[in-house]
């Protein structure tokens, strides 16, 4: 970056800045795990020293919170989408499973998003400010509010609460679900020699169906 770029203090100057940082870490995250790149590598990507990175984000960690967070709104928005207009209720569970299935299908190609959710507790969360942690979480329960509110227009049987703990569920299944369907290779020869061959969307769809068909199942 120029050095006229570097000295820059007013805000659209440092808005860009921030914005190239982002920009640089989805280019690394497009070919390695976030667990693989490190400040000095996202630095460089940059053009800019560790220390500068460090005056527009708290940490590596933040860097990513923040794709993530983008990453989670602009899916709400499709997921919103792929949902369509609510529909009566049908035989059986039909209604839910249509619903965690196309939450399901959609999540599988989001793949840097999931990724990002599956290291969200475990990682990304461990280094950061309390400041930036505050304005976080206030942002991540707002997209898991969001995802509740949609679903529950879709599910009306579902109450506000339930409506939550389903939105809440999402993300965990998708924390724990990502990583079983995408091993290092060595454990993914280990697997398929056992013939074990994860699908991510399959096996979502199915747990999101069980605890959504569940919730709804206690209302009646």
């Amino acid at each position: 970056m120029s050095a006229g770029f570097q000295r820059a203090r007013r805000p659209e100057q440092i808005e860009a800045r921030r914005t190239a940082i982002l920009a640089a870490a989805r280019e690394l995250l497009a070919a390695r795990p976030v667990a693989d790149i490190s400040l000095r590598e996202l630095s460089h990507r940059v053009g800019l020293a560790k220390s500068n990175v460090l005056r527009y984000f708290d940490s590596r960690e933040a860097v990513f919170l923040e794709v993530l967070d983008s990453d989670w709104t602009a899916w709400l928005d499709e997921l919103e989408k792929a949902l369509g207009d609510p529909a009566p209720a049908e035989s059986g569970f039909a209604r839910e499973e249509r619903v965690a299935r196309t939450i399901a299908t959609s999540l599988a190609e989001q793949r840097l998003l999931c990724e990002l959710i599956s290291s969200m507790a475990p990682v990304l969360e461990r280094n950061i400010s309390l400041d930036f942690a505050r304005g976080f979480k206030r942002r991540a329960v707002a997209n898991t509010e969001r995802l509740g509110a949609l679903v529950g227009v879709r599910i009306p049987e579902l109450s506000p609460d339930a409506a939550r703990h389903f939105a809440l569920g999402v993300v965990v299944l998708v924390s724990g679900s990502w990583p079983y369907a995408n091993p290092t290779a060595t454990v993914a020869a280990a697997a398929a020699e056992l013939g074990e061959q994860p699908d991510f969307a399959a096996g979502l769809g199915e747990g999101l169906t069980n605890l959504l068909a569940g919730l709804v199942a206690r209302r009646r």
